[in-house]
C-alpha cells in the first residue's frame, strides 16, 4: 500500500506535484490548483499536530469501517472537509508548493511507530495509518487535477 513514509511513494507524489501550475484546471470540484495545494498543506499540518481541527463523533472512528475507508474504499468526489482545512487563502503558487513539499518531508521524518495526533473523523491512528491516509488524500487531489 502506498504510504508517504516510503521514499519512492513520496517521490512519485513530488513528481506529480511538479506537473501542476497555478492554472491547471480541476476535473471536478470547486478547488483551484493553489487552493488544493493549500488544503493538502493544511491537512499535513493537521497530521503532525500543528493545526487543530475539531473532532466529530462518527461511526468511522471504529474498526473495521475505519480501516476499510483508510485502506480500501475509493475516495469519493466532493465530500465536505473540515472548515479548518479551507480557512486560509493560499500563498502564491510557488510558495505554496514549496511549503507542501517541506511539510511532506517533515511528515515523513516522523517515526511511524511514535505517537501521532488523533484524526478528527477517524480518531486514533498509527503513524502507518496516517502515512497511507496522507498518501491517498494527496493522490485523490492530484487526480482531481489530472496530475
Amino acid at each position: 500500500m502506498p504510504n508517504l513514509h516510503t521514499e519512492a511513494d513520496r517521490q512519485a507524489i513530488v513528481a506529480r506535484i511538479g506537473a501542476l501550475d497555478e492554472h491547471t484546471p480541476a476535473r471536478w470540484g470547486a478547488f483551484t490548483a493553489p487552493r488544493m495545494v493549500a488544503h493538502l498543506s493544511d491537512s499535513l499540518r493537521m497530521a503532525t499536530g500543528d493545526l487543530a481541527v475539531a473532532s466529530k463523533r462518527t461511526v468511522m472512528r471504529y474498526s473495521p469501517l475505519k480501516q476499510l475507508i483508510i485502506y480500501v474504499a475509493p475516495f469519493p468526489r466532493n465530500v465536505p472537509t473540515a472548515p479548518e482545512l479551507l480557512a486560509r487563502a493560499p500563498l502564491p503558487f510557488g510558495s505554496e508548493v514549496r511549503d507542501l513539499l517541506r511539510l511532506m518531508d517533515r511528515f515523513a521524518s516522523r517515526d511511524p511507530r511514535g505517537p501521532w495526533p488523533s484524526h478528527p473523523v477517524f480518531g486514533t491512528l498509527s503513524g502507518g495509518d496516517w502515512g497511507v491516509l496522507a498518501y491517498r488524500h494527496t493522490d485523490h487531489h492530484l487526480r482531481q487535477f489530472g496530475a
